[in-house]
């Protein structure tokens, strides 16, 4: 009953997200702005979007390398179908998902390889955060009043995220740096627990502790850190095209403040992020770059539509190999497929 619910919920906020987004559009007009894009750019996004999952791999592969060799086409396999799967079900399922199956084919402990997908979006968060604010020193606030209030909310929130992401990687690195001494003290709880409930906490404590290793290694997590740029360089690059295709005058260092805009609305937690990018593109298209609101809602859609379409497409080509449904999908990302996998 209760997950009835969430999806109901999920489902009217994502209609509810898509209202606001389309609210005031012509969609005849929108028609017409995507007739009119430019077909070279609009598929030069998609091939650039398909290097992200590489990225993604490649850093997710040196992430998992204190726990073991992880073969990178099973990274790569495995970052598509979680990607696919976070699109095709609520709740950011695929990051239950993807470290699932990666653990399971690799030998390693579930519960260590979900930390390394925690400690990726710390990085993704650090990253995002590094490029817009590369972006503001060279940007000029547009003058009007009514965006300056947008922009003046986004520099604040991007302050207050960085604050956060700092703290969080400080935490883990404290943390990762005394597994036993933290492992002990979660043994400690058997003095309100029973002792085999207790004992269990303390192992997954020690797990999850040990798929943050390489916080321990300074260069390691500097040279993962650095991996995250050409990601997200990546990442902006499908930004640029699909705004240049839809004539919007926008550069490419401009994506970087499109990335941070998008970042908020990505956190909407529906499916594929459907209403919440939408709109944030919208507006940071609009405030930022002068775009008329048809033009915008053309580009949104086929942006969202270059982000998440190749990628489930894939991704469920993926899973149909693995002889894997999505019902099947849906019970691993439940709290049960959090077991620990060794």
């Amino acid at each position: 009953m209760r997950a009835h619910l969430r999806t109901v919920v999920v489902l009217a906020l994502a209609v509810f997200m898509l209202a606001w987004f389309l609210r005031g559009a012509d969609l005849r007009a929108v028609w017409l702005e995507i007739r009119n894009g430019q077909l070279g750019l609009l598929v030069a996004a998609v091939l650039v979007t398909g290097c992200t999952y590489f990225f993604r791999a490649l850093r997710w592969q040196y992430l998992l390398r204190p726990l073991g060799h992880a073969p990178l086409i099973e990274a790569f396999k495995t970052t598509v179908i979680g990607f696919a799967v976070s699109t095709l079900l609520p709740a950011r399922a695929g990051e239950v998902v993807r470290p699932y199956l990666l653990a399971k084919r690799a030998g390693f402990s579930f519960t260590s390889t979900f930390a390394t997908i925690i400690l990726e979006r710390l990085l993704d968060l650090v990253t995002v955060l590094l490029l817009f604010g590369f972006y503001l020193v060279c940007y000029n606030p547009v003058a009007r009043a009514e965006h300056a209030a947008v922009f003046h909310a986004l520099k604040s929130g991007g302050a207050f995220a960085a604050v956060g992401a700092i703290g969080g990687l400080s935490l883990m690195m404290l943390a990762a740096g005394h597994p036993e001494r933290l492992a002990s003290w979660a043994q400690k709880v058997e003095r309100v627990l029973p002792t085999r409930v207790a004992t269990a906490v303390a192992h997954v404590v020690r797990t999850f502790l040990l798929g943050l290793a390489i916080v321990r290694q300074p260069r390691r997590l500097a040279s993962a850190g650095l991996l995250s740029l050409p990601l997200w360089l990546s990442i902006a690059g499908p930004i640029y095209l699909v705004s240049r295709a839809f004539h919007i005058d926008m550069s490419y260092t401009g994506a970087f403040l499109m990335m941070a805009i998008l970042v908020v609305g990505v956190a909407v937690p529906t499916p594929g992020s459907v209403g919440g990018f939408h709109k944030a593109y919208q507006v940071g298209a609009v405030a930022f770059f002068g775009v008329a609101n048809d033009r915008a809602v053309g580009a949104a859609l086929v942006l969202h539509m270059i982000s998440f379409l190749p990628v489930t497409i894939a991704g469920s080509i993926f899973l149909a190999q693995e002889g894997l449904s999505l019902s099947r999908v849906r019970d691993l990302a439940a709290p049960p497929a959090a077991e620990d996998v060794s």
